[in-house]
């Protein structure tokens, strides 16, 4: 080994390995660390798992804990919704905690939180115990939403970034799916169990993967920094061109002001903070949750018997869209396949609108089964891109120096747009059924030119090469 720099005590900062094979030096994965990355991709995911077993749970528990303990109507929405408030106060702190704390002591401070929370559900007496502890199961997955994906983009190689972050939004869906079906067979204290396991899982599996190299290297533990990137990119891989450019960055930020929330509405991050932003607001005006939470009255309206059919066609199509997602990502980049998803999401609500006119208008031709396929087309489009690359580019445009403040944000506005959409979506059904899903077309149909004209491809790119050409400090 031969050294490639010295830090402030004369101790080697990047190590050269000769004679090596492994990789490019610049971020490209060899086989000997895709089993590092693999590994610590999959006990981050477990907090992805965690996020979709809660947005699942208050589903198949409601007749439980309504008989159980006696709630009415409005006092189970309260706790049903709840949830969101949680997730915006976590994601308000989510930033200024994995700063701080660092990437896992975020996931581990969130495990906390969730396994407290769900323990108060699962052993509540009162209305007030389980409403307190779904706050906190809120707090924790709103840390776990944005924390997440930053530490995925952050330890895994430029050519295998996209596809590894987007596991994130698979494992959100099983999650959710596997909610569902357990709660059907168990009851509603045991499913909230349930919902520790993942964060036991996960508090022991941190223990074992390494903290993220950029944060290491922004927090000035430059020995810990190397040794956390030969760990994720294998011992025999030469990591001297990746670590030095992350170094060179890293020193640029040090000569740059603290950062403030306020400092991300100045021109230099402005353009990061509009496509960010404006990715999420699109993501959830598109209507997503107000579908999948209205989808068995959605289907009813449109003429079927029952909603089951239709909800149960969506979960099956779900899963393998955003399989596929994960294989495209770093093939066919991110503005095309976020293009084609919102593209694909918008020709759905036109056909959902399209059933619900041709019922109105009394059109001699039956399009019930324009409702049906119109949200399959829906789902499917959106688990391909527009669910989980918003969160995939949010994670590599911002600089370290500004990712927990701008990352706060966006996770807030995320969660901010989900609960104004979830609030407002029957009310929009009832003013006019077709008139929302033409709406909701229209968004989408924005988004695919919001895409086109902001959205910068991030595939192949290390995230410094992509900070630098979105922020203008960087461009010197």
């Amino acid at each position: 080994m031969e050294p490639e720099g010295r830090d402030a005590a004369g101790k080697p900062l990047l190590v050269r390995v000769t004679g090596s094979s492994g990789g490019d030096g610049h971020g490209s994965a060899s086989s000997s660390s895709i089993a590092a990355v693999v590994g610590s991709t999959a006990v981050a995911v477990a907090g992805s798992f965690e996020f979709g077993l809660s947005i699942g749970y208050s589903s198949p528990s409601q007749l439980g804990i309504m008989r159980d303990l006696h709630l009415s109507l409005a006092e189970y929405s309260v706790f049903g919704s709840i949830l969101t408030i949680g997730a915006m106060l976590g994601a308000i702190v989510s930033g200024s905690i994995a700063d701080r704390a660092g990437r896992r002591g975020a996931m581990a401070i969130s495990d906390v939180i969730c396994t407290l929370g769900y323990l108060l559900i699962a052993f509540s007496q009162n209305y007030w115990w389980l409403d307190i502890g779904r706050v906190l199961t809120g707090c924790g997955i709103g840390i776990l939403s944005y924390v997440v994906p930053v530490y995925i983009s952050e330890i895994t190689p430029k050519n295998l970034r996209g596809g590894f972050a987007t596991v994130n939004q698979f494992m959100i869906c099983c999650g959710g799916s596997l909610a569902f079906v357990l709660g059907t067979f168990i009851t509603w204290r045991t499913l909230a169990v349930v919902g520790v396991a993942p964060c036991l899982l996960q508090l022991v599996g941190l223990l074992a993967i390494p903290e993220s190299p950029r944060w290491l290297a922004r927090s000035g533990h430059p020995g810990a920094f190397v040794a956390a990137l030969q760990k994720l990119r294998g011992q025999g891989t030469d990591i001297s061109e990746e670590a030095s450019e992350i170094k060179v960055f890293t020193e640029k930020l040090q000569d740059l002001p603290e950062s403030k929330m306020l400092d991300l509405f100045q021109k230099d991050y402005i353009r990061a903070v509009t496509v960010g932003v404006g990715l999420m607001v699109l993501q959830q005006f598109g209507g997503v949750n107000g579908i999948l939470f209205y989808a068995s009255e959605v289907f009813v309206s449109a003429g079927f018997s029952s909603g089951n059919t239709g909800t149960v066609a969506m979960a099956i199509v779900q899963i393998p869209m955003i399989g596929l997602g994960v294989l495209l990502m770093d093939k066919a980049g991110r503005r095309p396949l976020l293009m084609i998803s919102a593209a694909g999401t918008c020709l759905g609500c036109l056909l959902v609108g399209l059933s619900f006119l041709s019922k109105e208008q009394h059109w001699e031709r039956d399009l019930n089964v324009l409702a049906l396929a119109g949200l399959l087309v829906f789902i499917g489009s959106f688990s391909l891109g527009m669910g989980g690359i918003p969160w995939v580019i949010m994670s590599e445009i911002f600089p370290i120096n500004m990712k927990g403040s701008a990352g706060s944000l966006v996770t807030l506005v995320n969660w901010l747009s989900s609960w104004a959409v979830s609030y407002a979506f029957n009310f929009l059904l009832i003013w006019s059924t077709y008139g929302t899903f033409f709406i909701c077309a229209s968004i989408c149909g924005l988004t695919v030119v919001f895409v086109e004209r902001l959205v910068p491809e991030t595939k192949g790119r290390t995230l410094e090469e992509i900070q630098a050409s979105m922020n203008s400090p960087f461009h010197k």
